[in-house]
C-alpha cells in the first residue's frame, strides 16, 4: 500500500472528467457529480502538479445510442473491440455539455488531455482507447515528466476513474483513487466490479483525508 502523501516531487493529481453534461442538469449526469468539486478544489490547490481529462467526442459519436437505431441508452451492443454501452448524447466537442464545470478551479493545470474524440471508439480510461491497444499518450507523457505516483478523483468511479486507475497500475504507476471525491453511475453492479477490479490490481482506495 502506498502512502498517501503528494509532497514527492513524482506524485500528480489526475482529475476525470468534471465535465457540465455528468453533473445534476446534464446529459449524463451521475448523481452527486457536483458535491465533489469543494474536495478536488482542495486538492488542486495542494498538488503542485495537476491534470485534467476531457471526454471530447464528435457529433453522431459510435458510442451514443441516437447513432444506432432501435437502441436505447445504457443498452449494449458488440463493436469490433468487443461490448460497448451505448450512451445519451454527451460531451460533444465545443459545447456547454463538453467543458468543465464552471464551479472546478482550474489555475495551474499542467495538461488537459482530450479522449473520445475517435468517433468510431470510446474512450473511458484516461491512457487507452475502449480497443485496449490505443495509447492516448498520457502515460509517455506522465513518465517523461518523472511522474510515478498518481493520485485520481473525478467521475465517474465506475467507468473512466476505474479503468484509468488499472490502466495506470498496468503502465507501472502506483495509484490511489480518492473515494470520497469521486461518484459512481453504478449501471448493473458496475461500482461493486470497479471496486473490486481495482483493489485486487493494486489501487489504493482512499480519502482525500487522507492526503498530506
Amino acid at each position: 500500500m502506498i502512502a498517501l502523501r503528494r509532497e514527492s516531487p513524482n506524485a500528480a493529481l489526475v482529475v476525470i472528467d468534471l465535465q457540465n453534461d455528468f453533473c445534476p442538469g446534464g446529459a449524463l449526469a451521475v448523481a452527486g457529480g457536483h458535491e465533489i468539486i469543494p474536495l478536488i478544489n482542495r486538492l488542486i490547490g495542494s498538488f503542485e502538479h495537476v491534470v485534467l481529462t476531457q471526454d471530447w467526442h464528435p457529433a453522431g459519436h459510435s458510442s451514443f445510442a441516437s447513432s444506432h437505431n432501435g437502441q436505447a441508452p445504457f443498452s449494449s451492443i458488440q463493436m469490433s473491440y468487443g461490448s460497448q454501452t451505448l450512451w445519451p448524447d454527451h460531451c460533444i466537442q465545443g459545447t456547454a455539455g463538453a467543458a468543465f464545470h464552471p464551479g472546478l478551479d482550474l489555475p495551474h493545470a499542467e495538461l488537459i488531455l482530450r479522449k473520445g474524440f475517435a468517433r468510431e471508439i470510446d474512450s473511458y480510461s484516461a491512457f487507452f482507447e475502449n480497443d485496449r491497444r490505443t495509447p492516448t499518450g498520457l502515460a509517455a507523457y506522465l513518465r517523461e515528466r518523472g511522474f510515478r505516483r498518481l493520485f485520481l478523483a473525478g467521475l465517474a468511479t465506475d467507468y473512466c476513474v476505474a479503468y484509468s486507475a488499472l490502466d495506470a497500475i498496468g503502465a507501472g504507476f502506483d495509484v490511489a483513487v480518492l473515494e470520497d471525491a469521486c461518484r459512481a453511475i453504478d449501471l448493473d453492479g458496475s461500482l461493486a466490479w470497479a471496486m473490486r477490479e481495482m483493489r485486487h490490481a493494486g489501487v489504493v482506495i482512499g480519502s482525500t483525508e487522507n492526503v498530506r
